[in-house]
């Protein structure tokens, strides 16, 4: 048997290497939300990872049609397009060009991979903005029920930063949580309750 050629360039490996690279920018990206002992805020990076543990941690919470592998595959990708388009906090005002700089982003970064893959991460990246798949509604869910965990945890984190009512709170993430894991919803809405005073 011929042993391959190894000088013989790899495209496909080339443009992966790429990808890792700049996927490494996701770490230098700030977050709204504080780490659970308030020492610093989180990155991109940091909260794609917790969310993934999230998913396998709390994967008796999803739905019978839920997918728990590609779960981690969305989120681990969710927020790669945070290098470019930036994170705009949940309570801070949406930019009107949100959307559409997050598209972009996820042209150019996904476009850096071959084609196969960077066709089949960006259909991971639409399927879970959409949030309209068992897997996505679930992912959606655990990427809104991080960030208030974390909140409790420290004190109050960002909801003090922003000055956030707890009617606020409940607007943003309640719906999305309780959609996709109600138990989960049920468990955080009387924390929510109890940090605002009620």
């Amino acid at each position: 048997m011929a042993s391959p050629d190894v000088t013989a360039p790899d495209l496909d490996l080339d443009r992966q290497m790429a990808f890792l690279v700049e996927a490494d920018r996701l770490k230098s990206v700030v977050r709204a939300t504080k780490l659970a002992d308030a020492s610093r805020h989180e990155n991109s990076a940091e909260h794609s990872w917790h969310l993934t543990l999230y998913a396998l941690t709390l994967a008796d919470q999803a739905g019978p049609d839920v997918s728990i592998d590609r779960v981690i595959r969305m989120l681990i990708l969710h927020d790669l397009v945070e290098i470019d388009a930036g994170d705009t906090p949940i309570f801070a005002q949406q930019p009107n060009t949100q959307d559409a700089d997050e598209r972009v982003a996820a042209d150019r970064i996904f476009g850096l991979l071959p084609a196969p893959q960077a066709v089949a991460f960006r259909a991971l990246w639409d399927e879970f903005e959409a949030a309209e798949t068992p897997d996505a509604v679930f992912a959606k869910s655990l990427d809104r029920f991080q960030p208030p965990t974390l909140n409790l945890a420290n004190g109050g984190g960002s909801w003090t930063d922003y000055a956030v009512t707890e009617d606020r709170v409940r607007s943003r993430v309640g719906p999305l949580i309780e959609r996709g894991a109600p138990t989960l919803w049920a468990w955080l809405s009387p924390r929510i309750a109890a940090f605002f005073g009620r």
